[in-house]
């Protein structure tokens, strides 16, 4: 048997990993999927005779392919919102979970909801090399002094990449312990009941006077919008069901929020104020530079 063809063979055999190292790469099933199309292709082309351990030099090509798709990204980053003109109710759904940006598959949404929301939102804030070493290191446990040759660096300089992103993705709260466990359970309470479809149990998490606030690249409209009542919220929040999907809980400057992140990339932010265990308002964040003054990090269950 040759060794390209047995090359290929062995690919098959650790593509679930290869594909799940993809996917915390780049944070994009389609994009995932592409990096291993690439990675095969390389694989079929290069001398495998003194290849040892096949399954860390496959995840080595792998991780280069992603490593350079970063590096594009970085140059080329764009964003891209729907824009709908509709009735109060679609436009409060769009203002409770955001814009669907996209007809992204179920799988992904699948993907997104295991690996987690807020970590994939925090990873794409990192440099290529930080998410590179981190990804590889902390989630895949490879050594830094295999990282190393991939980044041009030392092990060192690597495990500082890794330790830098590791202080981004575990954030801090000011608040107490107690606190933000009671806030974490009402809005991951306010998401599944959006996800379900259970508009009586969202209410119930509602202040009837409930505010909502959303900037105008939410819809976008000429004018921020501001939703009054807990059933008005509640019911826009029913229409968006499917757009939960890409939403995970997260600390959003050091409290508990809400963020949408179809395709990996940050689109919508949900801060929530709280009185007597009710969320009495919810700001919706959509607007780029507002995103990029927020600290997203990844809150422990």
């Amino acid at each position: 048997m040759g060794e390209n063809v047995l090359a290929a063979e062995r690919f098959e055999e650790h593509r679930s990993h290869l594909r799940a190292v993809a996917y915390r790469m780049l944070g994009s099933l389609s994009e995932a999927d592409d990096a291993l199309q690439e990675a095969w292709l390389r694989v079929g082309r290069a001398d495998t005779s003194g290849v040892e351990n096949v399954a860390g030099w496959l995840t080595t090509v792998v991780a280069r392919v992603c490593l350079n798709l970063l590096r594009t990204r970085e140059r080329q980053r764009e964003e891209s919102l729907d824009v709908h003109d509709v009735h109060v109710d679609a436009r409060v759904a769009d203002a409770v979970v955001g814009p669907a940006g996209g007809r992204d598959p179920e799988e992904e949404a699948v993907l997104a909801d295991s690996v987690g929301v807020a970590l994939l939102v925090v990873l794409d804030t990192l440099g290529p090399a930080e998410r590179l070493a981190f990804v590889l290191h902390d989630m895949f446990a490879v050594p830094f002094d295999e990282i190393g040759p991939m980044l041009e660096r030392s092990p060192a300089a690597v495990r500082q990449l890794a330790s830098r992103a590791r202080r981004r993705v575990k954030g801090a709260s000011p608040l107490p312990e107690a606190d933000l466990a009671r806030r974490h359970r009402v809005v991951d309470a306010f998401l599944a009941a959006t996800r379900g479809g259970n508009f009586d149990a969202l209410v119930a998490l509602l202040h009837p006077d409930v505010v909502l606030h959303a900037d105008k690249a939410v819809i976008p409209t000429p004018e921020p919008v501001v939703v009054r009542g807990a059933h008005t919220v509640a019911k826009g929040a029913m229409a968006a069901t499917g757009r939960a999907a890409f939403t995970g809980v997260a600390l959003v400057d050091g409290t508990v929020g809400l963020a949408m992140a179809p395709r990996g990339r940050l689109s919508v932010v949900l801060v929530f104020a709280f009185a007597d265990g009710l969320i009495t308002e919810i700001d919706v964040i959509a607007e780029p530079e507002r995103l990029g003054r927020l600290e997203i990090a990844v809150l422990d269950n």
